[in-house]
């Protein structure tokens, strides 16, 4: 209910925001640096504090790590949180107890909706995959705690102990870093659940190698629901074997002799809702797991980062989260605005100021705001905005690239595809990695739709581009993808797809 009356006057709730950030933290170093005693307005605020971004606020955040108190905040800072982008080192962002209040301020409202939409789905348990790990442990030399232990402690309170009620798995499946494995185990907790009620997964593809890994292991899962065992018990760590608590269940096992692993509603009949990334990249993921699940809503998250819960799904839309932290949003003129100030249609990079102790931190996700939900704008994710190839002057664009390719391979829905750059003695291209269905003349398709970018047509004709190759991936492309991100530092759950990679090489990650 308050979420919902905010859409009515989101200006006077976010300035009620901004004023309690304001007060609550003017004896903080950040603070007193700002001269937060002195600000009375938004206009104070901005003439005060500058845009910021994960390089100049980490400073601070050092200070954080080293134990000192009061510095982005007088709160206390319990946790930093890992995180990364699609590429570059890891961020530590800092977590608070008023972080996590704004978290469940959003997850609250949109858990509750849910429910009203779809109230079987308090009668089964739920599978929640947040930050898969399937990463080696970093070494941590920070005073403050890095990272949760579970996903459930995002939550607190009541809510806390409701998920760690509901969820399937354990939070020891994060101790396992063979990904074949990782499913396997994954897999042999979700059969032996008949009244399974909900799936959320980051990105869909998750969900979708998930089936195929089903499919595959069909009659071995089975067999180790009958018996009680698990294929690759003697390669898990004890704590993960303890945690499975494995026992012989011949009656789902002949259940699930009745099933049909091609048409996994046959083995969750019960299943309500998936919930997962379904915008920008992941559009085509999405639209495959809609009809692998036909009679199952497939719900398009909001926009969700480490820093903050900047939109969620509610009354059909995807309102901004103005319960939870202070916006602003900058238009493609550079101009600042506020979310009451946005305008159907119009583009903008966010900002958003949260109990964290990000103050005007410059995420880098571009959104549009496809509409209203009451007087608050409702965002759609468009892609990064620092995503933007430019070898020889040509300027391409996450967004562009991401249009180009929903244009050129129309109803066609592979199960993998990315343009990244390559070179070889012929000279530089783009090269288009695919998996799965391609249209013919793709290849002169994308190549035409990509040269209305006068940029990059004006790179071809002077000869420094090669027109577009296509390159097809036999099999498991995001698995590749992903793997090879890892592999660079980051953890699987913070990989995200992406349309256009920058960086070369990617032929010898998919052959």
């Amino acid at each position: 209910m308050r979420f919902r009356q905010s859409l009515q006057n989101p200006e006077q709730v976010q300035s009620r925001i901004l004023q309690n950030y304001i007060r609550r933290n003017r004896h903080s170093e950040f603070g007193k640096a700002h001269h937060f005693e002195s600000i009375r307005t938004y206009a104070d605020f901005a003439a005060r504090v500058p845009l910021s971004n994960y390089e100049s606020t980490e400073p601070w955040i050092d200070r954080i790590a080293r134990g000192e108190p009061n510095i982005l905040t007088t709160e206390p800072v319990t946790r930093l949180i890992p995180t990364s982008g699609s590429s570059g080192p890891r961020k530590l962002i800092p977590f608070t107890d008023g972080l996590q209040r704004e978290f469940n301020a959003a997850i609250g409202a949109w858990l509750f909706q849910l429910w009203q939409q779809h109230p079987a789905i308090a009668c089964g348990p739920s599978y929640w995959s947040i930050t898969p790990a399937l990463g080696q442990p970093q070494k941590e030399t920070a005073t403050v705690p890095i990272g949760f232990d579970t996903d459930a402690s995002y939550l607190s309170g009541a809510r806390r102990w409701l998920a760690k009620t509901v969820m399937v798995g354990s939070p020891e499946l994060g101790k396992i870093t063979d990904l074949e494995i990782f499913r396997y185990v994954t897999l042999l907790l979700l059969l032996r659940e008949s009244d399974l009620s909900i799936i959320s997964v980051w990105h869909p593809s998750f969900l979708t190698l998930l089936l195929d890994s089903l499919r595959e292991n069909f009659d071995d899962l089975l067999r180790d629901i009958r018996t009680g065992r698990c294929r690759y018990e003697r390669q898990l760590p004890d704590a993960v074997t303890n945690a499975l608590h494995l026992k012989p269940n011949p009656k789902r096992a002949t259940q699930l002799q009745l099933a049909d692993p091609k048409h996994p509603t046959t083995i969750w009949p019960n299943l309500q809702v998936i919930s997962c990334w379904g915008n920008a990249a992941a559009e085509s993921s999405c639209r495959n797991l809609e009809e692998t699940f036909p009679t199952v809503t497939v719900q398009r998250k909001g926009l969700l980062a480490t820093e903050a819960f900047v939109t969620i799904p509610f009354a059909e839309r995807k309102p901004v989260t103005v319960t939870s932290h202070f916006f602003e949003f900058i238009d493609n003129h550079g101009t600042i605005r506020r979310v009451h100030e946005l305008s159907e249609g119009e583009t903008y990079d966010i900002v958003v100021t949260t109990a964290g102790g990000l103050w005007r931190y410059q995420l880098g996700d571009r959104v549009v705001v496809d509409g209203f939900c009451n007087q608050c704008p409702s965002l759609t994710f468009v892609g990064r905005a620092d995503d933007v190839s430019d070898l020889c002057g040509e300027k391409l664009s996450e967004q562009f690239v991401r249009q180009a390719l929903d244009e050129a391979l129309g109803q066609t829905r592979p199960q993998f595809v990315m343009l990244a750059p390559d070179d070889d003695e012929t000279g530089t291209r783009y090269t288009l990695y695919i998996e799965g269905d391609a249209p013919s003349g793709l290849r002169e398709t994308l190549e035409s739709i990509l040269r209305r970018n006068p940029n990059y047509a004006y790179c071809r004709e002077l000869g420094q581009l090669k027109p577009v190759d296509l390159f097809r991936i036999r099999d498991c492309g995001y698995t590749r993808y992903a793997r090879h991100i890892a592999r660079e530092g980051q953890r699987v759950g913070d990989v995200k797809p992406v349309a256009l990679s920058k960086t070369f090489g990617w032929r010898h990650v998919f052959g």
